[in-house]
């Protein structure tokens, strides 16, 4: 059993076996419809803000990107103590994931290659639910080595690639691919084209920017309808999904009217509160999700350094924030943040680091309550199909014009009185 070294001075917790209350779920394939999902951001999307991310309502997460070469050489343990699984090398973990996100989980990967991409897609592919090709990623570190975005200028080999993933895992794996926007639409939706004709993929993400974009710019949304309707008339099943600038569930209903894709991905607002995407008002920072962050990290083992940055990013929407909440006690945990160098550093500021175990099994409550609610609906649906073929409505003779409207106007036994003109 390989374990990353500790960050922390305190001595590990008891060993414990987790009761983890999330049912086994046979394998499916993901749904990547109606839903608000975590987005693929290096160093955010780590192992503690996906499984936060799935307890305030994420539908799906997507890990950080990973470079082929990266994660093709790595041995895979499973930590007794916690259960999270470890792709590693030399006792540095590459990637790291959990049994009980594995049905909401996307691995990311970087590549320019289709044989290396095919061999760390395999890799994985047991611990995950859907493998995601990276053709968004403007930085150097992937472009130079035309990866991320570089592939949005060699389609041919970007399609390459996604059908070489597609042959390397098991059918249950779903396989997908993130995109920016070309500068001109009729390059877009050309690249949309052949991405869609190779039917490798069963979701296309789309941020609605350009490769030289800023973050700071205004996402092009509305340029997405365009790409949607053409997916809809060449693959009505695949799914569209659109990132840039959305900043919680609400706002996701507004995207999906506007533009008729099918989910939409968030990032910079999860980065920021990971209850973005529930239902309702966000967490606050301070008294629930800092706490919660690092108990989790720190049980999971977590490197310290991943954990800081990402406790440094969370804060609280002014509409949250308990009433008294000064700037000062919100600048005196900074301090102490910047300043600690294990976990132990900020455990008197937060109330203690030991409580990791009780956060996990949240996040495992919040999921098994999910999969109860699908199972239902799922029965309910089969329910449903198998009374419409037991009892097949009588077939009717062919109705007029008139007839239709009076069926579309009536109410309650009334006819609508415009109708009366018809």
């Amino acid at each position: 059993m390989i374990r990353q070294a500790s960050s922390s001075s305190s001595p590990a917790p008891p060993a414990k076996r987790i009761k983890l209350d999330a049912p086994l779920v046979s394998p499916r394939p993901l749904n990547y419809k109606d839903g608000v999902v975590l987005a693929p951001m290096v160093r955010s999307s780590t192992l503690p803000s996906r499984l936060l991310a799935l307890k305030y309502g994420a539908d799906l997460v997507w890990g950080p990107e990973t470079v082929d070469k990266a994660i093709i050489g790595c041995e895979r343990a499973v930590d007794e103590r916690t259960g999270v699984v470890s792709y590693h090398r030399g006792g540095n973990p590459i990637f790291t994931c959990h049994p009980i996100e594995k049905p909401y989980l996307v691995y990311q990967i970087g590549s320019s290659t289709p044989e290396l991409a095919a061999q760390a897609a395999s890799k994985v592919s047991q611990d995950v639910s859907g493998i995601d090709l990276n053709c968004g990623c403007p930085k150097p570190f992937s472009t130079l080595g035309g990866m991320g975005a570089a592939l949005l200028s060699t389609p041919d080999l970007l399609c390459d690639i996604l059908k070489a993933i597609r042959r390397a895992v098991p059918p249950e794996v779903s396989v997908s691919v993130k995109i920016r926007l070309l500068p001109k639409e009729e390059d877009t939706l050309s690249l949309v084209r052949k991405i869609v004709e190779t039917r490798a993929v069963r979701c296309l993400t789309v941020h609605c920017r350009t490769r030289n974009m800023r973050m700071t710019e205004k996402a092009q949304v509305e340029r997405l309808t365009s790409i949607v309707k053409l997916c809809r008339e060449l693959d009505p099943n695949l799914a569209v999904i659109q990132n840039g600038d959305c900043t919680g569930r609400d706002a996701a209903k507004n995207v999906r009217a506007l533009t008729g894709c099918d989910s939409v991905m968030i990032a910079t607002a999860a980065e920021s509160n990971l209850s973005c995407f529930r239902e309702g008002p966000m967490a606050d920072a301070a008294s629930e999700l800092i706490p919660s962050y690092a108990r989790l990290a720190y049980f999971l083992n977590n490197g310290w350094g991943n954990s800081k940055h990402c406790l440094s990013q969370l804060k609280s929407p002014p509409s949250v924030a308990p009433a008294g909440a000064s700037k000062s006690a919100k600048r005196q945990f900074r301090e102490v943040l910047s300043k600690a160098k294990t976990y132990d550093g900020i455990s008197e500021h937060i109330g203690g680091i030991d409580g990791g175990e009780e956060v996990l099994e949240s996040v495992s409550s919040a999921l098994a309550t999910r999969e109860r609610q699908l199972s239902e609906v799922h029965s309910e649906e089969i329910l449903s199909t198998a009374t419409d073929a037991e009892h097949p409505e009588p077939e009717r003779p062919p109705r007029s014009p008139r007839n239709v409207a009076h069926d579309l106007f009536e109410v309650e036994g009334a006819i609508a009185p415009a109708l009366l003109a018809v």
